[in-house]
């Protein structure tokens, strides 16, 4: 019967484990009278140096390389991931650099910040959905680790398959990678500082290494500059590691659009919910500018995003009472910033009944004195 490399494999392991010498190749030879030269070309593919062999390396490797090709959970090219294009979206701030940016198809990394609420997000995936460009998005926490940006093993229907983190993904399909909330991100996120060089990956795992596709582009956006938060707005908020922000070619700060603007958005949200009220979309944007100058200059520390706004008119859609819009929308205040929020507002809108909330007026250290002399 001819020899098998199998046979020859078992029998080594069972008398000398896993690894292999010349010296236990050739008793093994002398004990079952078989040739050395046979026998060593029976086992090549396992061979690590001279006079040494791993019996268990080529049975890895072509484990590894079935389960690399194995297909992933959901296969890429089933995925629609171009943003769908909204009506509410008004382009306002750094939009139109974005767009550029985007539109180049160039490998240009760049950093977003500015307080939470003003559209940073939304930017990016309107300026992808106006170019029909694909965009994958990763929320960034503490726990982000390597595994969950470039990917890893996987147990799919029993079997064990390598499946593509988004990272991966987006270099593969020459997409925007979207790191939003990235300064909440641990050292960890240092698994990226080749990719953010616009060199691709090298897969630990599997051995392959990963060039980047051309368009493929990191826009990463965060609350602060990677400095942390010294007032405490921001709390979970780390001090990025210096080397991976300087990889950024570009930070632009997003300001909230002024009165204008804001109400041509929160126009478009009425008319998507059915609000006729104009003049209310007004108010709540005056409303708003009066106290964000009053933040800017330190007088108060809330401020109204252009988000909770939004969140105001949907709300006055549903319970129809603006008194009750505004003060479930701005319950996440504390009383007496709540109180004096709601007084401002009534001296903003003439209609307004500010009673009619259930409100107590604001003591003196949070009172109407703070918003200056606007009406």
């Amino acid at each position: 019967m001819a020899l098998s490399a199998e046979y020859v494999v078992s029998s080594l392991q069972a008398l000398y484990g896993d690894v292999v010498t010349s010296g236990d190749v050739r008793a093994w030879c002398a004990m079952s009278g078989n040739n050395y030269q046979t026998v060593t070309r029976k086992i090549e593919k396992y061979k690590t140096g001279r006079g040494k062999w791993n019996l268990t390396i080529q049975e890895a490797q072509d484990q590894l390389e079935k389960t690399y090709q194995a297909p992933a959970a959901m296969p890429a090219i089933e995925q629609n991931l171009i943003p769908a294009k909204d009506d509410v979206f008004v382009k306002f701030g750094n939009f139109d650099d974005i767009r550029k940016i985007i539109k180049s198809r160039l490998f240009y990394p760049s950093f977003i910040t500015g307080l939470s609420g003003n559209g940073k997000t939304f930017c990016v995936e309107q300026a992808c959905a106006q170019l029909n460009r694909e965009l994958i998005r990763v929320n960034i926490t503490i726990e982000t680790d390597e595994d969950d940006l470039i990917g890893g093993f996987r147990l799919v229907n029993g079997e064990t398959v390598w499946h593509n983190g988004p990272v991966v993904e987006a270099l593969q399909r020459g997409a925007v990678l979207l790191l939003d909330e990235v300064d909440l991100a641990s050292n960890k996120i240092l698994c990226l500082q080749s990719i953010l060089e616009g060199k691709g990956v090298f897969l630990k795992k599997t051995g392959e290494y990963v060039h980047p596709t051309p368009g493929f582009n990191v826009i990463a956006t965060a609350n602060t500059k990677g400095k942390g938060s010294d007032d405490g707005r921001f709390i979970g908020t780390n001090v990025l590691n210096e080397a991976f922000l300087e990889r950024f070619c570009v930070t632009f700060e997003q300001a909230y659009p002024d009165a204008k603007l804001e109400q041509k958005i929160l126009v478009n949200v009425a008319k998507q919910v059915n609000v006729a009220d104009t003049a209310f979309c007004k108010h709540l944007c005056d409303w708003a500018d009066i106290i964000r100058k009053t933040f800017y200059d330190g007088g108060i520390d809330e401020v109204i995003s252009t988000r909770r706004l939004v969140h105001i008119i949907r709300a006055y859609s549903i319970f129809t009472d603006k008194a009750k819009a505004i003060q479930v929308c701005i319950n996440r205040f504390d009383d007496e910033t709540k109180a004096a929020f709601l007084e401002l507002y009534d001296k903003v809108d003439g209609d307004f009944d500010y009673t009619a909330s259930g409100e107590k007026m604001p003591n003196d250290s949070l009172s109407l004195g703070t918003f200056g002399n606007n009406p």
